[in-house]
């Protein structure tokens, strides 16, 4: 765009984030990577409005994480951590968001260029990029090793490339080729040498866990000065998954019950125990032992026993639980990653 400025004369170049080069009116989409401590808000709200198309982010706190950040009222929520939600109900929208536990990577663009866009039909789904999430990959070693080396610039901390064997271990697990390496065992390579790299990776005995990501998705987070960690990482690589169960009360109820005990990665949990044979909880695919991460698509991080129950009780006949079996959730914690919640799809 260019603006006429009568007091020099000349056509001065001005920046329109409201306009896009084909002039139709449409901004680009804007990334926030929002992290808070387990007592705070995101410091927003989201609306559905008679009138309005779309999820409209509204109450944006003064002085709050959201307002810091950059988020503004009226702009239009089109991504929640990688996955789109325009075409979403707006109530599985905010579940997506509070599932997501302390940290959430939200797409959002303009109300004006969001009018604009959908008067023109644009596919909004096509103004993202195909791919931002990296990747948790677990990697168990055959007879030729993981299946990957590693590159790196000579004096350089921290930088690693790799590369990746065909139909190799790495690759089977869903190491991409090429990709950067972010994160071994949980822990950040930004520091290491590539001595210090080796040596770990000798240390991890059998089996590694790898944070990665491709090309594009390293240039996505470098380009917007933010940080690509575990809790945004795609995890349906991995060898576990949380489950979801869907459950319809019977005459007998669900047939569980629900105890807090200690985790082994310390603090306390939900675990569910005594599941009754032939009754909706054993049917739906409940385990002894599993721990409880979220109900009717919301985490409970922070609830206690009593408000979990509640939570569970808030529909009479019926609820969805997310839950993860023992060795599921001492495997998550182990790699730094904490519930896997928001990572379920």
């Amino acid at each position: 765009k260019f603006e006429f400025n009568p007091k020099d004369g000349i056509d001065n170049p001005a920046l329109s984030l409201a306009e896009d080069t084909d002039g139709e009116g449409v901004g680009e989409p804007r990334f926030y990577l929002l992290s808070k401590g387990s007592a705070e808000t995101f410091g927003f709200c989201l609306h559905e409005e008679l009138g309005c198309q779309g999820h409209i982010v509204r109450q944006v706190e003064l002085g709050g994480l959201a307002q810091r950040r950059g988020l503004q009222d009226g702009d239009r929520l089109l991504q929640v951590n990688g996955h789109f939600v325009d075409h979403m109900e707006h109530q599985r929208v905010v579940q997506k968001i509070k599932a997501s536990g302390n940290q959430v990577l939200l797409a959002v663009l303009d109300g004006e260029s969001y009018a604009a866009a959908k008067a023109l039909g644009r596919d909004l789904s096509q103004m993202l990029p195909a791919e931002i999430r990296p990747r948790l990959c677990h990697i168990t070693q055959d007879k030729s090793g993981f299946g990957f080396s590693v590159s790196a610039p000579e004096g350089v901390k921290g930088t690693f490339q790799l590369s990746v064997q065909p139909d190799g271990p790495a690759e089977r697990a869903g190491v991409p080729p090429g990709s950067w390496l972010l994160e071994l065992n949980g822990a950040s390579v930004r520091g290491y040498s590539q001595a210090q790299l080796a040596r770990k990776l000798k240390q991890s005995g059998s089996k590694v866990t790898l944070l990665v990501a491709s090309s594009a998705v390293e240039e996505f987070y470098r380009l917007r000065g933010l940080r690509a960690t575990a809790t945004l990482a795609d995890t349906s690589w991995l060898p576990f998954k949380a489950r979801e169960l869907h459950m319809v009360k019977g005459p007998a109820g669900y047939g569980f019950l629900l105890k807090e005990d200690d985790c082994s990665s310390g603090g306390t949990g939900q675990f569910l125990w005594d599941v009754d044979a032939g009754l909706p909880a054993e049917q739906a695919g409940m385990k002894e032992g599993d721990r409880l991460l979220a109900v009717n698509g919301e985490s409970i991080e922070g609830l206690d026993h009593h408000e979990t129950v509640l939570r569970i009780r808030a529909h009479d006949d019926h609820v969805t639980l997310l839950v993860i079996d023992p060795a599921g959730d001492a495997f998550y914690h182990s790699v730094g990653l904490g519930d896997p919640v928001w990572s379920h799809p």
